[in-house]
């Protein structure tokens, strides 16, 4: 009967948006979203859905079943979808692509956040000192300097952190594991930030620059320190007697003065 209605051209419509569908039982799913009603609810934590599908996604994180496995790496996942993003990183394929810089990308949510760079859109704010972000993601992680919180510890020295970027790398250090490396030399390392700044060693890029002198680096914090000249500001303070330096190495000097190294 509902491909009959289809065929002449009978789609059920919601009556407050006018948007319009082949089956009715679409249509009973759509009107929830004005309406406001979660009929389904999960045994476990009481969360509710309005959709049945969504609640039997969502219990799979009580059951730790991850039906759906990438026939490549034998990872697995609890959304098909996420699946199907994931082996683009086999694939090679990055449909989503940046209409201002072209810049491409796996997934279009990513695409999308990427975009904010170029219009200034920063649609999350911290309600204790007012800072915006791009992601909310970086607004969670930005309010725990407030509050203190470092909710991800390691389980090998109990050292905590803020983010849970940060402690899965700190904890190579316990395990030697060295991801990153150079394709020029093979070089190793634990950050991918370290293994790009120092692939620049072979490249010659340096792609920051002193915007007083033009002067170019091919690390970021070497040009912070070098625009200390320009600005006389003393980042670095002996812990005796209080003296400010520019650069940390003559701090170091200094300090031999009280020590009598």
């Amino acid at each position: 009967m509902r491909h009959k209605c289809s065929s002449v051209g009978e789609r059920p419509y919601c009556y407050v948006c006018n948007k319009a569908f082949t089956q009715k039982s679409s249509l009973t799913a759509h009107e929830r979203l004005h309406s406001g009603e979660r009929p389904y609810c999960c045994d476990v934590c009481s969360k509710t859905f309005a959709k049945k599908n969504n609640l039997i996604t969502h219990k799979r994180l009580h059951s730790g079943e991850r039906p759906y496995c990438c026939d490549i790496c034998n990872k697995t996942f609890v959304l098909k979808g996420d699946m199907v993003k994931h082996k683009r990183v086999h694939s090679g394929e990055r449909p989503f692509s940046c209409d201002v810089c072209d810049k491409t990308f796996v997934r279009k949510v990513d695409m999308v956040i990427h975009q904010r760079i170029h219009s200034g859109y920063r649609p999350y704010f911290c309600d204790v000192c007012s800072k915006t972000f791009i992601r909310k993601s970086h607004m969670v992680n930005h309010k725990r300097i407030h509050s203190g919180e470092r909710p991800f510890s390691c389980d090998v020295c109990n050292k905590t952190f803020i983010q849970q970027g940060d402690m899965i790398r700190h904890k190579r250090i316990h395990s030697g594991d060295r991801p990153y490396y150079c394709d020029v030399c093979n070089k190793t390392f634990i950050h991918k930030g370290h293994m790009v700044s120092h692939q620049r060693i072979h490249s010659g890029e340096r792609p920051f620059c002193c915007d007083v002198c033009n002067k170019t680096f091919n690390l970021k914090s070497n040009l912070t320190k070098h625009k200390s000249f320009h600005s006389g500001v003393r980042l670095y303070y002996c812990d005796v007697c209080n003296k400010g330096f520019v650069q940390k190495g003559n701090m170091v000097r200094h300090q031999r003065v009280h020590s009598g190294e």
